[in-house]
């Protein structure tokens, strides 16, 4: 028989040996049942420890998007750009002011402290923008620079708002609830001036599970700036900012942080400033503060608009 014909006839035998072979268990193109294939499909698409939101930080979360957006990470506001997205900051003010008492009264006390500094920091956009850019007046100019807020007129009493169907101004905030209800004055840290010496305007919201995180980090970076607190050994002077003045915020701070123990030869509310202060500051500068003779002055507060 010639070879090439017997090579042919093996070829052929096993070409048809495989073909007629079952198909294996572990063949990757097999279908699968139609009851596994419905266990697949109804499967969660999150992870089932994923962490959710509770309703009070859910509603704090709904400012991430404008701080996070419009704020850069040293309290900067790009004014320019957020003016031509008014809307979505009316928007985000809507929701402060349909908020239902009775889910605002459901809230833990740290969710409430953080709901009305967000609500004041919030506002205080909103006034900006609405005086924005800003109209130096010709008298004041005399006092202060074209771009200082301090030729907006009434920005804490004027401007009025709505939260949970009620009308506020920014120092009815400060007075009824940082104040009277909360006694909170780190809170004096948190909300903006919209100013270069106000504190830093972070670029995200206030939650109530983290709220004494961000209350102390707001402080210690407040009180790291020359311009907010230094001291000057040499002279024997300590600066401090001039919210901290009794005529400003100064007297917040005296129910919380008065004390008679420690900086005997000041007046009240200066002890109380620098008993909060020395919380925050290195212990060689706490050691100063609480052992030496010195006096205190206020650090001249400059208002140019934060942009």
């Amino acid at each position: 028989m010639n070879r090439f014909f017997i090579v042919a006839i093996i070829s052929l035998t096993t070409m048809l040996f495989i073909v007629g072979c079952p198909p294996t268990a572990t063949e990757p193109d097999k279908p699968q049942p139609i009851k596994q294939q419905q266990q697949q499909q109804q499967q969660p698409d999150i992870e089932p420890n994923e962490p959710q939101l509770t309703p009070a930080a859910a509603f704090h979360e709904k400012c991430a998007p404008i701080l996070k957006e419009f704020v850069n990470d040293n309290g900067m506001v790009d004014y320019k750009i957020l003016r031509r997205n008014k809307p979505q900051l009316n928007a985000l003010l809507d929701k402060f002011a349909r908020l239902s008492p009775e889910e605002y009264n459901s809230w833990p006390r740290e969710d409430k402290i953080a709901f009305w500094i967000n609500a004041y920091n919030i506002q205080m956009l909103k006034t900006i923008l609405y005086n924005y850019p800003i109209q130096a007046s010709r008298i004041r100019l005399v006092f202060w620079p074209p771009n200082s807020i301090r030729h907006i007129h009434g920005i804490q009493t004027k401007y009025k708002f709505i939260v949970m169907d009620e009308q506020f101004t920014l120092l009815e905030i400060e007075k009824r609830f940082l104040d009277k209800e909360f006694n909170e004055p780190r809170a004096y840290l948190a909300i903006s001036q919209a100013s270069l010496s106000s504190p830093t305007l972070r670029n995200e919201p206030y939650y109530g599970h983290s709220l004494e995180e961000q209350l102390d980090s707001q402080a210690e970076k407040f009180l790291s700036r020359d311009d907010s607190f230094r001291i000057d050994r040499q002279k024997q002077k300590v600066y401090v900012s001039a919210i901290f003045n009794p005529n400003w915020y100064g007297q917040r701070f005296d129910s919380k942080y008065g004390t008679d123990k420690k900086f005997k030869d000041m007046e009240s509310t200066t002890r109380a400033v620098l008993n909060f202060i020395s919380n925050y500051i290195p212990e060689n500068n706490k050691n100063f503060l609480e052992t030496a003779n010195y006096s205190v002055e206020y650090i001249k507060y400059n208002w140019i608009l934060n942009e």
